[in-house]
């Protein structure tokens, strides 16, 4: 979690480069939900809510890490090659950059939207460079509920980064989102299995095709 501040503790970035390194899957069920584009995803159940925790881990070609941190980070570019995004934007307040997402939902699904905190880091170790962003949400008064739309209150994500010594990028990422609402868990669960492969074909496109590329 952040702390009160919303700022992310040295501790959580370097625990995040820990598992790039190696994957803390021992002594917990995670089970091998699916492969794609080079890495393996990992899922856990979270006991509170029935839904999954995911843990990714490989591979990805043509995806220099420097590249991929800046289009993970560019929101602007993000709202061109994602097709679900509604609303997309970042704000500074008092040291912390807030971002608000909207996702657009199926017809007759409500939208949700999240609030959350991220921040990117650049770590040397053993002097290899290593990229991190973490995200997690929060609440301000900036960003109210709307009453046409869903808001999503618990949201972690986490992204190391660092070269496979070629020109692609070894990769360790992992997501934990409650999308709220009356969405059946068994539907939510099927929807990140599916959803897994096309939006890493999405976004190694979208880093082949960024127009600030060097």
């Amino acid at each position: 979690m952040a702390g009160e501040a919303g700022v992310f503790s040295e501790e959580q970035f370097w625990e995040a480069c820990a598992e790039l390194k190696q994957p803390a899957l021992a002594g917990a069920d995670w089970e091998l939900l699916v492969e794609a584009m080079g890495l393996r995803f990992y899922r856990l159940r979270d006991q509170e809510t029935g839904l999954y925790k995911y843990k990714g881990f490989g591979v990805l070609k043509d995806c220099p890490p420097a590249l991929l941190a800046d289009v993970c980070m560019d929101l602007d570019y993000r709202k061109e090659w994602d097709q679900n995004v509604e609303e997309l934007y970042e704000r500074e307040r008092n040291g912390q950059t807030v971002v608000y997402w909207q996702v657009r939902y199926p017809t007759f699904m409500s939208n949700r939207d999240y609030v959350y905190i991220r921040e990117r880091r650049e770590l040397d170790v053993e002097g290899r460079d290593i990229y991190v962003v973490l995200a997690q949400s929060t609440s301000h008064p900036e960003f109210p509920e709307r009453s046409s739309v869903i808001r999503v209150t618990q949201y972690t994500q986490k992204l190391v980064l660092m070269s496979d010594g070629g020109n692609g990028s070894k990769v360790f990422m992992y997501y934990f989102d409650n999308p709220g609402g009356q969405i059946p868990t068994r539907l939510i669960n099927w929807a990140a299995k599916k959803g897994v492969p096309e939006f890493l074909k999405e976004l190694v496109k979208a880093c082949q095709n960024y127009p600030r590329r060097t």
